[in-house]
């Protein structure tokens, strides 16, 4: 019973003493930036809940569950071994990918805000685009940090597969994500030594498709001239980037209080998911944001060393990965919420609300304490003396 207690609450995992510092370090960041996440999270959330649903705890309640669920993932993850991962993260990735081209088949994708994204399953629906995070970072790193030693044709395969879900995922449209994650996909490659030439060509070939879909989606284009300028449309299509920045500017020094968020009171869309970060700052002030901020920084660097130390290639491709998923992303979302980048649909790790958003996230972070656990290597020097 014991046992299985740790994997659901993994606070009281007695095992994780003998892990060395960084693991450790990492492991216990991830619980404070989910605790915070849980409380940001409560307070943005209750009027939406309370009116929408009669209960003020009605996104609370289903994130904590989708968080203890996304818990077992992150136990089991921290204490496999990276080879059993990859024994099966390729199956994964082909079924995940298989349930983002299911998004476009009428009748199951589910349409919200324009976007199908979606699929219901039971109760609930999921989001592919964000549970094939994970796997993305494995299959690249596989790929990308053994380069030289694959066939061409294994090399073309899963370029093309990446090029299927960069595909699917864009068609949805999503755009943000699409781009999130090809730029993740490059940082992998350019950190596992590609060719530069090649990565420039792959560079310019993302731009000229990210051009193209915002030519072609009318509303990727107001998201561009209402991010250069918000207040030649404030009713409309700048309506959202005004209030999350009188949500951020109304926080001050130390913040109006935890609870009393005015923007979150309906002013503010969507304050629980892509938001969440305005309504945070707005209850914590320049104070909280800033510790937010030092949080990542910390978290980000010691992914950092984590990845310089590792040995294995791909193993520190995992790494990199992992970081740029949850640390980039992460500050990707505050740009767009402080008016430094066109709105988009990315989530906040561990903060904004969504079960798959928080799944993907711990696993991430599991691979990455898991990199940690394992990068502890050495090289082996005979004693024999050369002949």
């Amino acid at each position: 019973m014991v046992k299985v207690l740790r994997y659901i609450i993994p606070f009281i995992d007695t095992s994780v003493r003998h892990w060395g510092l960084s693991a450790r370090i990492l492991r216990w960041l991830t619980f404070l930036w989910l605790s915070i996440g849980l409380v940001a999270l409560y307070s943005a959330s209750y009027p939406v809940g309370d009116v929408g649903y009669g209960d003020g705890l009605y996104y609370f309640k289903r994130q904590l569950a989708w968080a203890l669920l996304g818990f077992i993932g992150f136990n089991i993850v921290t204490k496999s071994p990276l080879d059993n991962l990859w024994k099966i993260s390729h199956w994964v990735f082909f079924i995940v990918l298989g349930l983002i081209i299911l998004t476009h088949v009428p009748g199951l994708g589910i349409t919200i805000n324009g976007a199908t994204r979606w699929l219901k399953v039971g109760p609930s629906v999921i989001q592919p685009s964000e549970l094939i995070k994970p796997f993305l970072v494995l299959q690249s790193a596989r790929l990308f940090g053994q380069w030289e030693r694959l066939s061409w044709w294994v090399r073309l395969g899963w370029l093309l597969l990446f090029g299927a879900v960069l595909a699917s995922i864009l068609l949805q449209p999503n755009l943000s994500t699409t781009a999130l994650c090809g730029m993740s996909l490059w940082l992998i490659a350019l950190a596992g030594g590609l060719p530069l030439a090649d990565l420039g060509t792959t560079a310019i070939a993302g731009l000229l498709v990210g051009t193209l879909s915002i030519t072609i989606n009318e509303y990727q284009q107001r998201r561009i001239t209402s991010f250069l300028d918000p207040w030649a449309d404030p009713w409309g299509d700048g309506y959202q980037l005004i209030q999350s920045l009188l949500a951020i500017g109304s926080g001050g020094t130390w913040g109006a209080g935890y609870g009393l968020s005015q923007q979150k009171q309906f002013f503010l869309p969507i304050q629980y998911t892509d938001f969440i970060f305005s309504v945070f700052a707005e209850e914590f002030g320049f104070v909280g944001s800033a510790t937010l901020l030092l949080l990542l920084i910390a978290y980000g660097t010691i992914a950092l060393l984590v990845a310089m130390k590792c040995l294995h290639p791909v193993k520190r491709l995992v790494a990199m990965g992992s970081m740029v998923f949850l640390v980039g992303q992460s500050l990707l979302n505050i740009g767009v919420a402080a008016g430094g980048l066109p709105t988009t649909g990315l989530p906040f790790p561990l903060l904004s609300y969504g079960g798959s958003s928080i799944i993907a996230s711990l696993f991430l972070a599991a691979l990455l304490i898991r990199v940690t656990r394992e990068s502890n290597e050495t090289k082996v020097i005979s004693i024999h003396s050369p002949k």
